[in-house]
């Protein structure tokens, strides 16, 4: 567990393909101030317009998660938005120069690669947790995503799919920063041939290729280095669904529970969640690390927390 939030020590670039423009994108993390949060800044319009990562600035999750302001966006945000959440870092100034984050390989790997190589620094204010209090479920069209109490945040996620590779999977997850890099980091996003080139068709996802996603024809991985993962497929839905949880604004103690939920369910709960005081409470962490309970490097004992 990191008491204070953190941020990165220095800039960072890197240069990706956007999904759906397939055009070249030039992205850079900056080092920003404690309590700024994650904010994009669109650099190739005039005055660079700012847009927090916030769940109310959800305007779009068709193929990705779109957030935006005042007439501007940015769309695939959820993998770097993940790989943040995955590595405990509160506070970036996310520059691009277009309407999209780059895909780079469908993954967040990439992305903790970039920022471990920047290295991270604490920024000595505490950090304040949303502690679950209330169990809370949103579900639609036999799909459904649910939270309950615990004293770590941990994810637990079922995906359904007609195919031979996938079928049902399930995953469980406890957030720790070591874990995330081993376990789900380095998950691609997934898609199926026909859909694919019904996208590509109409317009949409015209980055997409076997560079950046896993694709499957009607029986086998179209990927010449083949999966990641024998379970690569939920992989990447856990890791999805700690990008789209990072729009709450700060991390989450509590338990969650998903079945075939995507981004549009996902922000419903969030939604939800923020908009009742009973469903949460905010906390500081006052132990120092040597003395946490065992439950992983992101657990919480609660009955030492001290109340905001």
């Amino acid at each position: 567990m990191h008491f204070h939030q953190r941020t990165l020590m220095r800039p960072v670039a890197c240069t990706g393909i956007g999904l759906h423009s397939g055009k070249i994108i030039n992205l850079c993390l900056r080092p920003a101030e404690p309590d700024t949060g994650v904010m994009f800044k669109r650099t190739d319009l005039p005055a660079s317009p700012l847009i927090p990562a916030d769940v109310h600035n959800v305007i779009s999750t068709e193929l990705s998660t779109t957030v935006g302001l005042d007439g501007v966006t940015v769309s695939t945000v959820e993998h770097l938005l993940s790989a943040l959440a995955g590595l405990g870092v509160d506070n970036v100034l996310v520059e691009v120069d277009a309407p999209e984050v780059p895909i780079m390989d469908g993954s967040a790997a990439p992305f903790v690669f970039l920022m471990r190589g920047a290295g991270f620094t604490s920024q000595g204010k505490p950090r304040q947790y949303y502690r679950v209090r209330q169990e809370m479920q949103v579900s639609q069209n036999g799909k459904s995503v649910r939270v309950a109490p615990s004293d770590k945040l941990q994810v637990e996620f079922t995906i359904e799919f007609d195919h031979p590779l996938i079928n049902q999977q399930r995953m469980e997850f406890v957030m720790d920063e070591r874990g995330y890099d081993k376990e789900l980091s380095r998950a691609r996003t997934f898609g199926f041939l026909s859909d694919i080139r019904r996208l590509h068709e109409n317009g949409l996802a015209l980055g997409g290729s076997l560079d950046n996603a896993v694709v499957l024809d009607s029986f086998t991985v179209l990927n010449d280095d083949g999966l990641r993962f024998h379970d690569e497929f939920v992989r990447h839905k856990v890791l999805d669904f700690l990008g789209d949880l990072a729009l709450v604004g700060r991390p989450i103690i509590g338990s969650f529970s998903a079945f075939k939920s995507g981004h549009a369910l996902n922000n419903r709960l969030f939604r939800k969640f923020l908009a009742d005081p009973r469903a949460w409470q905010l906390v500081t962490p006052e132990l120092p690390a040597e003395v946490l309970t065992p439950a992983g490097e992101f657990g919480l004992p609660l009955e030492q927390a001290a109340q905001a």
